[in-house]
């Protein structure tokens, strides 16, 4: 650890109660959580079985365990967890999903089952789909927000809140039936149940002895409390964050977790990390001029001794296409003058409606690229549609691939009629596709519903 820098020891050595670190960006903090586990294990004698350390992606998830992997060695990573959030809450669910009402191999709805499963609904409900998505943005916030369906209703405030709160009755009743839940399920679910039963919540807090916490300025309302409770009063934990990269509000993050933790836990330690490896000083000085414009929960200036580096250059253009153009130019530029290979060279856009200009500039100029964060091949559509025939055949009790091709093609079998075929399978124990073949079932559906599901 001598490669550490006297506040990142610091962050790493203490383990006398909850701690926050405030990490600038590219200030060492993923090697601050990665050496904390070690020296959790190494020299605090608690066993990684008992360490669960948490981020918001499962590439961040990788390549924390990649490098706690390099320190910790053979048994002594044996058990240790690093994971997202919705996957912890995921093996929760899996662990305890019959005191949730659930039967073993639930499924995960994606944003397309989703969508799908609003779109039916509203339809039968309202003749149409028009709003499925402002719906879906409710239902999601509420969800975040801990609000079941029935608060949800009763605290409406105007028509369409009512209405969503109405389609959110219907779609968790339908959601139940079909065994499944949402990605939000993930995280709300586990907390409802720590919070109903004791018993379940004292065995998961002996389960997790330290919890670390990485990108806490990006958890929600229902994340907040999942680690207030798994945390309990033992209160040994380490989370790090920065209210200054905060950037998803849009989707529920509350970078005020981080003062309500002050609140919560009055002996909270605080370190923070300012030194930057990654910028020259030139850089880091725009950075926190710019900064220095947000609303502050703590005051931290970024610096480094990497030297003061080129400058800064900002080039306007008269539209989006000669935007693209210079850019392209400007690396073609660089590329002949330098030999420096493409392989150098980044372009970052805030959507992905610009990548294609881009693209297209690119080529033209024959740039080689390789375009990052696009579309996976198994994330299409009619890729997923396939896997999910595939996997009925191995397995026939894969009620998540039954409900995803059941209408593919489309055979007119709405959320109502899967819904009861949902709620029937669960009184009898078995899939919905064995329920769909019992002759049991034609006395809860009409004929043509049993003929469309023997189709």
């Amino acid at each position: 650890m001598s490669r550490l820098n006297p506040r990142q020891q610091e962050a790493v050595n203490y383990v006398g109660g909850p701690m926050l670190v405030l990490a600038g960006a590219g200030s060492g903090k993923t090697s601050v959580i990665t050496r904390k586990i070690a020296y959790l294990v190494q020299q605090c004698g608690i066993q990684a079985r008992h360490i669960v350390a948490m981020t918001f992606t499962n590439k961040a998830a990788r390549e924390m365990r990649e490098r706690v992997g390099t320190l910790l060695k053979g048994a002594e990573a044996r058990g240790l967890t690093v994971s997202t959030f919705h996957n912890l809450g995921m093996n929760i669910i899996r662990k305890e999903y019959a005191r949730l009402g659930y039967k073993p191999g639930f499924s995960i709805f994606d944003d397309g089952d989703i969508k799908a499963l609003l779109t039916d609904i509203m339809q039968k409900e309202y003749s149409g789909d028009d709003g499925a998505d402002e719906i879906k943005n409710y239902i999601d916030s509420w969800k975040n927000d801990l609000i079941l369906p029935d608060e949800a209703l009763a605290n409406a405030r105007n028509p369409k809140e009512q209405t969503a709160a109405i389609v959110y009755l219907h779609y968790q009743r339908t959601l139940k039936a079909y065994n499944a839940v949402d990605f939000n399920d993930l995280i709300l679910l586990p907390v409802k149940l720590f919070q109903e039963h004791a018993d379940i919540l004292e065995k998961w807090q002996n389960r997790i002895r330290y919890l670390l916490v990485d990108e806490y300025q990006d958890t929600n309302a229902s994340q907040y409390l999942l680690v207030k409770l798994l945390v309990g009063m033992r209160n040994q934990f380490t989370v790090v964050g920065d209210d200054d990269q905060s950037i998803y509000a849009w989707r529920g993050a509350r970078p005020e977790n981080l003062m309500l933790l002050k609140e919560d836990y009055p002996s909270l330690k605080v370190v923070m990390l300012e030194q930057n490896y990654r910028s020259t000083s030139r850089i880091l000085k725009c950075a926190n001029i710019l900064i220095a414009n947000n609303p502050h929960v703590f005051e931290k200036q970024l610096w480094s001794d990497m030297g003061h580096g080129d400058e800064i250059r900002v080039i306007r253009t008269r539209n989006e296409d000669a935007e693209c153009e210079r850019v392209a130019l400007e690396i073609l530029t660089e590329h002949l003058r330098t030999q420096r290979p493409y392989s150098d060279f980044a372009i970052l856009y805030r959507g992905n409606y610009q990548a294609k200009l881009m693209e297209l500039k690119l080529q033209h100029h024959q740039i080689p690229y390789r375009l990052s964060g696009g579309t996976s091949f198994f994330a299409r559509q009619e890729v997923k549609d396939l896997m999910s025939y595939f996997r009925l055949l191995v397995n026939p009790d894969d009620d998540n691939a039954f409900l995803r091709v059941i209408n593919v093609p489309r055979r007119e079998i709405g959320s109502t009629t899967l819904e009861k075929l949902g709620n029937y399978a669960n009184e009898r124990k078995i899939s919905m596709y064995a329920a769909a073949d019992e002759i049991g079932l034609g006395e809860h559906l009409d004929a043509r519903f049993t003929e469309r599901l023997a189709r």
